[in-house]
């Protein structure tokens, strides 16, 4: 099962909270009581967003964090890379050094490409896909004596 880590799915959930204020700045106790994530974890995600580029970080009385980009133009792969590293699903993604089989493996091109096709995936996801509303597909009524012919 591919499953990404507790840090990442907070990461997305600071990033809906500060998408919905996307133009205001935030600080880090506000995010926390806003989202129910402990401080020192909110702290540490916030610093790996703003290193990341996706958020910006302001000091002083009146400073906080603020989205670096407009919500469309930051991607869920761009939010994974942040806090994951690159996204990849064979060591040989991210490079052949880091598998002893690379030499021999008759398969390694066929990865890539499953690599590049989920990559490709969560990039055309972005936060404001993440706090709009889903669509609510609308309800089928089946009448009950249909169900007995």
């Amino acid at each position: 099962m591919l499953r990404l880590s507790k840090l990442t799915d907070y990461a997305t959930v600071i990033l809906s909270f500060m998408a919905k204020e996307k133009t205001r700045v935030c600080a880090a106790m506000e995010i926390a009581a806003a989202t129910g994530i402990a401080l020192p974890t909110v702290s540490k995600i916030l610093k790996l967003l703003v290193n990341s580029k996706v958020l910006m970080s302001t000091r002083g009385a009146k400073g906080g964090y603020m989205l670096a980009r407009e919500p469309e133009t930051i991607s869920v792969a761009a939010i994974i890379s942040a806090l994951e590293g690159p996204i990849a699903l064979t060591e040989c993604s991210i490079s052949e050094q880091l598998c002893g089989q690379a030499s021999g493996c008759g398969i390694r091109g066929v990865w890539h490409t499953i690599n590049q096709t989920i990559h490709n995936a969560l990039e055309s996801v972005t936060l404001a896909d993440l706090v709009r509303p889903a669509a609510r597909s609308e309800e089928i009524t089946i009448p009950v004596a249909s169900l007995y012919r």
